[in-house]
Parts: C-alpha cells; structure tokens; sequence
C-alpha cells in the first residue's frame, strides 16, 4: 500500500491507494489533494492534478501523459471512464488539457477527450466529450450522447443525442439535483475511505 500523507479528515490515512494506481510518466507524477478516493483498479498517471475530496471509481483511467489534466474540488469520475487529453504537434500545435469544474460528475463509462467542464455539470453515462468542446457550469449532457469538437453546451441546458443538440432548458430541480448528485459521491467515498482506513 501506498500512503500520501495529507491532513484533514481521516489524517495520515485521508489517500489510501494501492502502489500501481498512481503512476508517474516522464518527470511528471500526479498531485493528489486531501481526502480524495481513488479505487485500487483504477489508474491516474502523469500530469493529473486531483483537487480536495475528488473520487475515482473503479477500472477508471485518467491519463495525463501529454498535456494536463485537472479535476476539481468534490468532482466524482465514475467506474469504467476513460480521460485523455491531446499532445502538440502538427496538426494540434496548441495541443488540448482537460480541465475539469468542482461538483461535476461524470457518469459511468463516459469518454472526456482534451474538452473543458465547468462546475456543477452533469455528464451521462457513456456519454463522449471530444476536443475543445465545452459545458459551461450547471449544464448537463444526456446518456450515450457525443458532444463534438468544438461545441460548447450553456449553462442551464439539457443536450442529447449523436451530434448532441439542446433538447430543453433544465428545471430548478433538476439544477439542484447536480449539487445533490456530487455531495452524495463525497459521503460515498468517504465511506469508503473510513472503512480502507479501519482495514489497516
């Protein structure tokens, strides 16, 4: 087992992961912030940067190998995602990172693809993200959905389909229930964590 050893709730035992899940490449090795969960069988590698209380699930790979990564506070990154980004070069000189809001979660299966997502969204399950796209903060982007390079979702919207386009605007409810879908993951993992630690 590895221990990162950062402060706030669970202490010395906050990161509990085994060896293989955090892997360097190159000089560049991820940097991990307090109380964040990342399952055993999932893989963080390279440039990742994981804000205070994130969660990884299992058979997840987050893979910052040629450009940046960055996850924010309180953000849930399902089982079975795939995140990657895009390198310089030729065809792409300004390359793509993947930048990630607080309070995002993106369900299990989904493929986010060198895209930006603001805080407070909501991706479906086994939804596709690709380059330079966008969701503005408080969006959401339906199941099996694939939002093109280059679209950008507003706040407040519903998209869906393949190309995804605006099926509505969202309701106060289901506004709040994205605030609501990533609280339930930070009690989630903390669970979690509390029993990996009782474990030790």
């Amino acid at each position: 087992m590895t221990r990162v050893n950062c402060s706030g709730w669970l202490g010395f035992f906050s990161v509990i992961i085994l060896k293989m899940s955090l892997r360097a490449f190159l000089d560049y090795n991820p940097t991990i912030g307090d109380r964040v969960f990342i399952d055993d069988s999932a893989r963080v590698i390279g440039q990742v940067e994981l804000a205070d209380d994130v969660s990884v699930w299992p058979m997840t790979v987050i893979r910052g190998d040629v450009n940046t990564i960055q996850i924010g506070a309180k953000t849930n990154i399902q089982d079975n995602c795939v995140l990657h980004v895009t390198h310089v070069g030729p065809y792409t000189p300004d390359g793509g990172k993947l930048l990630i809001g607080s309070e995002v979660t993106v369900g299990h299966g989904a493929i986010l693809h060198a895209c930006e997502i603001g805080d407070c969204c909501l991706v479906g399950m086994g939804a596709r993200i690709l380059d330079k796209a966008m969701m503005q903060p408080g969006s959401m982007l339906g199941a099996g959905s694939v939002l093109t390079p280059g679209k950008v979702i507003p706040s407040g919207e519903l998209w869906v389909g393949n190309p995804a386009t605006k099926r509505r605007d969202l309701s106060a409810e289901e506004q709040q229930s994205l605030t609501y879908s990533a609280m339930h993951y930070v009690k989630l993992k903390n669970q979690y964590l509390a029993q990996q630690a009782d474990r030790d």
